[in-house]
């Protein structure tokens, strides 16, 4: 595993071992969804993965990725192939000799920060609707503390009113998915978590899991309450690392220490570890930020004041800012940003993903757009979803290559730590910026290199490696005379 908490490893070729095939419905071609439904086709079970949305079903069976997720596509099209998995848009159907069906929908947030149920309530009670046989219903959407309880008495209600005595159990299984390594963390899990009211109920999802566990996947097994909690807590736990890394930057910005090297300092410490404490710009995605916020709505419905996770949304919202924060700091002397064209490096939340929900990069063009600045926006994979999340803005240019994003441009921000970045030639980008000036916002970069290349490097938390005024040395020209037209 890398200090930054990815697993090292190539994605897994072929099935770990020989699986007892089973039947296998799985409802949402999401993340979770899709890349559950894939990995079980690949480990040897016949899997039908259902979607409402039929133009989605269409695509999916002509091998179209709706996400961008290293290795999901060429599991999807060989298990497509060997008839492993398929793709359908009608749940009865699907259901027929189902003997587990997995509830893999969004729950999306509210403006208050509550879980937004209504798929994962609409998709039990279809489940309750349709089931003719006996089968195991999976909850592995992330739910609050208290939703797989009501799911079962949604479940075998419908199945009462059908005047079915048979009892259809409902369980909780929490994915702990990283978008970029999905697929090697369904196939080699740190844990599997299951939370279930019997013992016996979890039976038919052991059996499905019986290659990872045979292959050393520890099994942690709970009540449903727990599960549910265990994930928000895990997201919790991650988010508050990143935030107090965050934290200590900003003192270490003040106080004149570099937060590299305190990183070291406490990272060394087998009690703290080094994964999720890097400085920079603030998490961002589909989990974290959703889950803190959802947590933090459970805890006052509880009656508890959830300081902490307070604070992390604050720390981390402040963080947002940081990069517009430097470069205004850095041309308040100069006139402004007004008419600047700031090159942005990264519109993903983070690398080896198109997924910008929550992006950091998404509040930095926002800001510099209000501000009058001209964006020259680049990222490998997430162009076309960064596009989507934003409204029209003349503010903004999507550039094809990172070359063009800094082309002509003043300065520029990396906000995704993509390899292409961290590779590029310093040479380049001080032959191509303006003024020079780089805020590295997920220090990333090699401070040295880029800066003997007569770069003005800004790092988060590094306040020793820029001047007071880092653009004080530039030619008046080209602080003042070759802006962007407003």
């Amino acid at each position: 595993m890398k200090a930054d908490g990815t697993r090292t490893g190539s994605i897994p070729t072929a099935p770990p071992v020989p699986a007892v095939p089973m039947r296998i419905v799985v409802i949402g071609t999401g993340y979770v969804g899709l890349v559950g439904a894939a990995c079980l086709a690949h480990i040897g079970h016949s899997v039908v993965a259902v979607d409402s949305d039929e133009r989605k079903v269409a695509a999916l069976r002509c091998g179209a990725m709706p996400i961008y997720e290293p290795g999901l596509q060429a599991i999807v099209a060989a298990a497509q192939a060997n008839g492993n998995l398929r793709f359908a848009s009608a749940l009865g159907d699907a259901l027929e000799r189902a003997e587990l069906v997995f509830i893999a929908v969004g729950t999306p947030a509210d403006p208050h920060g509550a879980t937004d149920l209504d798929a994962v309530t609409s998709a039990a009670a279809s489940i309750g609707n349709l089931l003719r046989e006996p089968a195991t219903v999976v909850v592995k959407s992330t739910v609050p503390v208290g939703t797989t309880e009501r799911l079962q008495k949604l479940v075998s209600a419908e199945l009462r009113a059908r005047g079915i005595a048979w009892r259809a159990p409902v369980i909780d299984n929490p994915e702990f998915l990283r978008e970029g390594t999905a697929v090697n963390d369904f196939m080699i899990p740190d844990r599997i978590v299951i939370g279930a009211a019997r013992p016996e109920d979890a039976a038919a999802l052991l059996r499905a899991y019986a290659p990872l566990t045979a292959q050393g996947a520890r099994v942690l097994m709970m009540a449903p309450r727990s599960a549910e909690l265990s994930k928000y807590a895990a997201n919790a736990m991650l988010a508050a690392r990143i935030s107090f890394i965050n934290e200590i930057a900003a003192i270490a910005e003040a106080s004149g220490a570099d937060i590299e090297d305190v990183r070291q300092g406490i990272g060394t410490d087998a009690r703290i570890g080094r994964d999720f404490l890097k400085a920079g710009i603030g998490y961002g995605g589909s989990c974290f930020p959703k889950d803190v916020a959802s947590l933090s709505h459970v805890a006052v419905q509880h009656a508890v004041r959830p300081s902490m996770l307070e604070a992390i949304e604050q720390v981390n919202w402040r963080q947002k800012r940081w990069a517009f924060d430097r470069l205004q700091r850095c041309y308040a002397a100069h006139g402004g940003l007004r008419g600047r064209r700031i090159a942005l490096w990264g519109l993903a939340f983070k690398p080896g993903t198109d997924d910008v929900r929550e992006a950091p990069s998404l509040t930095l063009i926002e800001l510099l757009a209000a501000s009058g600045a001209q964006i020259a926006a680049y990222d490998p994979a997430a162009l076309a979803t960064a596009r989507r999340a934003l409204p029209a803005c003349d503010a903004i240019t999507w550039c094809q290559s990172a070359a063009a994003a800094i082309d002509n441009a003043d300065a520029l921000v990396l906000a995704t730590e993509w390899d292409e970045f961290r590779q590029y030639a310093p040479a380049t980008v001080a032959a191509s910026l303006r003024d020079r000036l780089v805020i590295d916002g997920r220090n990333v970069l090699d401070a040295k290199a880029w800066s003997s290349a007569g770069l003005q490097l800004i790092q988060v938390g590094r306040p020793r490696l820029a001047p007071r005024d880092p653009l004080a040395s530039v030619p008046a020209r080209s602080l003042d005379a070759q802006r962007v037209p407003a």
